[in-house]
């Protein structure tokens, strides 16, 4: 009897035994990121875009990879976002690469270039035309990595306090227009002042600046734009489709085991179709409630002044291309693919639009 306890007190050791060095063998690290955001905290929209990207990545890695995000001010200004994930102060980031015009001329492509391309247009540059690689090459310096990670559309042409009827109109005017388009109200004659989301209401307000962009209806209704400014012209002119990015610190990603790395990327992709998708959806609802429930003055910009725009804005992004290497080369493969797309898209895109309209 002790001979027979004695064996299978053996047997049961050894099954635990095989079973803690399985559990041993199958444990995989786990990693914990910060996300820092250009946007306010749980923004619609752009700061829910982020949140939304962090969700799914902690899922999708079954709980390996889990990223807690930050908005705008609550571990770096919104401003400090670039520098903060070059550092590793943070993994990961996710605003808009035209707010990084003074790390690379070059950025600002890879958000929005003023009568450039759709967002349907910029993901197929980005995914299939080699915008992609261009991007990676722009950001390696500063070891980033960077991703397409959400795209607002064709954005509205912003809030003013006085009529645009002429381009006479836009001389003076202090504007928050960011990036490239703001280069061009510039050369017409305004003043353009680079805010954050979090600080154009107040400023509006305030009279600091006479006008603002922000996005459109979906996210200016959230603001609560229509209470400080009294028209509101479209089309977005300088910002026809805008791309969000989410930035990511190099050594943070290549630490990653591959299938994490993988999921990251991915997620990246999920995220920037779910927002065009959310934008699409819910811009007429609140293009209604502005113009209907608030009274806002909905005005198309007058077709002389969106035709002064372009030129003076193929001026601009023609100049830009020309201060650095880097820009020219990104320019070129920009030109190409708009080019192309144009020339397909009127045959499909606007000839189907304009049928519709018949």
């Amino acid at each position: 009897m002790k001979r027979r306890e004695f064996i299978k007190g053996i047997g049961a050791g050894t099954a635990l035994a095989g079973l803690g060095s399985t559990g041993l063998a199958n444990a995989k690290p786990k990693f914990k990121w910060k996300m820092v955001t250009t946007w306010p905290k749980n923004f619609p929209g752009l700061g829910t875009g982020a949140n939304n990207l962090a969700k799914l990545i902690t899922q999708m890695s079954g709980g390996r990879l889990q990223v807690k995000v930050y908005g705008a001010k609550e571990l770096v200004p919104a401003f400090e976002v670039f520098d903060a994930v070059s550092r590793g102060t943070a993994e990961m980031g996710h605003g808009a690469a035209y707010y990084w015009k003074g790390k690379s001329e070059a950025a600002q492509f890879f958000a929005a270039v003023p009568y450039g391309l759709t967002a349907q247009e910029m993901n197929g540059w980005l995914y299939h035309g080699g915008g992609m690689k261009l991007w990676e090459q722009i950001y390696a310096p500063f070891d980033l990595i960077p991703a397409a990670a959400g795209n607002t559309g064709v954005q509205m042409g912003g809030w003013f306090n006085k009529e645009i009827k002429s381009l006479a109109d836009l001389k003076g005017l202090k504007m928050r227009i960011p990036g490239l388009g703001g280069e061009v109200l510039k050369r017409a004659g305004g003043t353009p002042v680079s805010l954050p989301g979090g600080e154009i209401y107040t400023s509006l307000q305030s009279g600091a600046i006479d006008a603002t962009e922000w996005v459109g209806p979906y996210n200016d209704l959230a603001f609560g734009l229509y209470k400080v400014a009294k028209y509101y012209y479209y089309p977005g002119w300088h910002e026809p489709g805008t791309t969000l990015e989410a930035m990511i610190n190099r050594k943070a990603y290549q630490a990653l085991p591959k299938d994490l790395q993988v999921i990251v990327t991915n997620a990246c992709k999920v995220v920037n179709q779910d927002m065009l998708a959310e934008y699409t959806a819910r811009n007429n609802a609140a293009l209604h409630t502005l113009v209907n429930k608030h009274k806002v003055n909905l005005r198309p910009f007058p077709d002389p002044v969106l035709k002064k725009l372009r030129g003076l804005s193929e001026e601009v992004v023609a100049e830009v291309a020309k201060k650095d290497r880097a820009s020219k080369k990104v320019y070129d493969s920009f030109l190409k693919f708009r080019k192309q797309a144009k020339a397909w898209h009127d045959v499909s895109e606007v000839a189907y639009m304009r049928a519709r309209s018949i």
